[in-house]
């Protein structure tokens, strides 16, 4: 069973440890983990991971935040996976920096990235992760702030935090996703 799980950020080196780029980076995590690393490939880097069985194909889309939605779609496609088995993983200044939020259908809640995919997908009924980066930021700020790298603080956390988003992605692999939501939010 092929899984496609998708992590939002935007490539290059001055984006590498923004709040915008938290899809990414657990992505990294979780490839580093699994002793896989990731290849440039069409429209993303992407990598595989086995894991009970299952095949998580890990996506890094290359085609920029707010284009997110071309990337997903080919890789969608090219693989034959289902919808049902897409997770997409992306911050989220509506939550509390650390929280983390799976659900399985909604709105893009203002993201970019989110409103993009829905717009190529045709739909808002995928998974998605939502990993909470704040909202830390004065009126009219709110991009400097995504793009914005950690604070100390922020940083002394957010191993932990990328560790309980690898174990998300697990269990997504091999569980309903309601008993996923269930088990891990607000945790």
């Amino acid at each position: 069973m092929k899984y496609l799980i998708v992590g939002l950020g935007n490539i290059g080196s001055k984006y590498e440890n923004t709040r915008h780029n938290i899809g990414f980076k657990t992505l990294d995590a979780f490839a580093k983990a699994s002793n896989v690393f990731f290849e440039p490939n069409r429209l993303a880097d992407t990598a595989t991971v086995k894991f009970k069985g299952r095949s998580l194909l890990l996506v890094k889309p290359t085609t920029f935040m707010n284009l997110s939605g071309k990337a997903v779609n080919y890789w969608l496609q090219a693989e034959k996976i289902p919808i049902e088995r897409l997770l997409i993983i992306t911050d989220d200044i509506a939550l509390p920096f650390g929280a983390l939020r799976l659900k399985g259908k909604g709105s893009d809640g203002g993201h970019n990235g989110l409103k993009n995919i829905q717009d190529v997908l045709g739909t808002q009924n995928y998974a998605r992760l939502r990993f909470g980066v704040g909202n830390e930021f004065s009126k009219g700020k709110q991009v400097d702030y995504v793009l914005g790298e950690w604070s100390p603080e922020e940083t002394q956390i957010l191993g932990e935090r990328i560790d309980k988003v690898q174990q998300i992605i697990q269990a997504f692999s091999v569980n309903t996703l309601a008993r996923v939501m269930s088990d891990f939010n607000g945790k």
